[in-house]
């Protein structure tokens, strides 16, 4: 069998990748082109083109590069009608694939197309799962209530399992170690500060994360923060940790990401996928967000559930407390964290909707790659 893929960031590259590794599991001889990163490429994927082309958001980073992408759509699709392969997999980031899958299922009809990563339909734009059913197959989704909203459409679903329960974590001895390094005692509370992942997060975010811990240490002296953060806002996070009278410790390695999840006792997170990361480690949260101004009664308006937090969602619980628009104010975020540090059956129902969202999304069960891999084989 021959396969087509398609990812353009990186978590779709590790979408990809074990994607491959799984299909090569369940059909020896299989081959695959089209366009990845790094780990997709150790699986024996020759990129057509670096992926890091496609590794643009926002109007105003898109709007420079439009013309490049456009090209890379096309040559993309065509190469796509070309090669004839036995299905198209093209994983995450909407904007380039579905553009690729639509101009390649014009030139070649009988194509089968298959999108790794279902819109999040749940909760806005509900219109996208009709605009895409003419050039789509079949999705593979990672929460367990994603497809009925895809089958509604007319498109083919399998939850597959998330990613997070098969990313590898920190043992107790690597915590611990990692509280020794760092000369924070057994007793101390360690909270993580995680504002974001986009340059754009950080700015809107990082002043009012770093009141409310502040606040939070006013109550808590022996309070020690780490900074968990990734290439592209380094800077601002060491930035944003100087200001502070005791220096927060700043992580940039995954091993030190992951100690530091494990030696947690609470996080301090921008919504997102960091949620469910927190979840598998079992570190108790509090969620917080914000857009800017002008777009928040937009925001509102799409919004088509009263909860952001991946959590809650999966659980349906609302144990995570969270802050979003208006109401990401470091005086409540602060009292908020406060009580999960005090109140044990606050962090007891939250240890329990996490215990729960692992299960839901597949913890201890056959990993996520091998589970698509499988959907892929049956659905065609």
């Amino acid at each position: 069998m021959r396969f087509f893929l398609v990812a353009g960031e990186p978590s779709g590259d590790a979408l990809g990748a074990a994607l491959m590794a799984g299909l090569k599991a369940l059909a020896p001889g299989v081959t695959f082109e089209g366009v990845g990163g790094p780990l997709m490429q150790a699986e024996g994927l020759s990129s057509r083109f670096p992926m890091e082309e496609l590794s643009v958001m926002g109007i105003w980073e898109v709007l420079p590069r439009y013309r490049a992408l456009k090209r890379r759509i096309a040559e993309t699709a065509a190469a796509v009608a070309t090669s004839g392969p036995d299905a198209m997999i093209t994983i995450d980031s909407p904007d380039f694939c579905l553009r690729v899958a639509h101009a390649a299922r014009t030139l070649r009809p009988d194509l089968r197309t298959i999108h790794y990563v279902a819109p999040s339909v749940w909760a806005w734009r509900p219109g996208r799962a009709a605009k895409m059913a003419p050039d789509i197959d079949h999705v593979l989704a990672l929460l367990p209530f994603e497809p009925p909203y895809m089958q509604a459409a007319g498109i083919g679903c399998d939850f597959v399992g998330h990613p997070v329960v098969a990313a590898p974590r920190a043992t107790a001895a690597e915590a611990e170690a990692f509280r020794e390094t760092h000369m924070i005692g057994p007793d101390q509370p360690l909270v993580l500060c995680l504002p974001g992942s986009r340059q754009s997060e950080v700015a809107r975010l990082g002043a009012r994360f770093d009141e409310a811990l502040m606040r939070l240490r006013d109550r808590e002296p022996a309070l020690r923060v780490v900074l968990p953060t990734v290439h592209g806002v380094v800077g601002m996070v060491r930035a944003m940790a100087a200001r502070w009278p005791v220096a927060p410790i700043v992580v940039e390695s995954a091993a030190d990401k992951r100690a530091a999840f494990a030696a947690a006792n609470l996080a301090l997170a921008a919504s997102g996928t960091v949620s469910l990361e927190l979840a598998a480690s079992r570190v108790p949260m509090v969620i917080a967000y914000d857009v800017a101004r002008l777009s928040r009664p937009i925001f509102r308006l799409l919004l088509r559930v009263d909860t952001v937090t991946l959590v809650n969602l999966v659980s349906k619980t609302r144990s995570v407390p969270e802050f979003i628009g208006a109401d990401c104010r470091p005086g409540p975020i602060a009292a908020a964290l406060s009580r999960l540090l005090e109140d044990p059956g606050a962090r007891a129902e939250q240890l329990a909707a996490m215990e729960l969202t692992m299960q839901q999304l597949g913890e201890g069960g056959e990993p996520p790659g091998l589970r698509a891999a499988r959907a892929v084989l049956a659905a065609l």
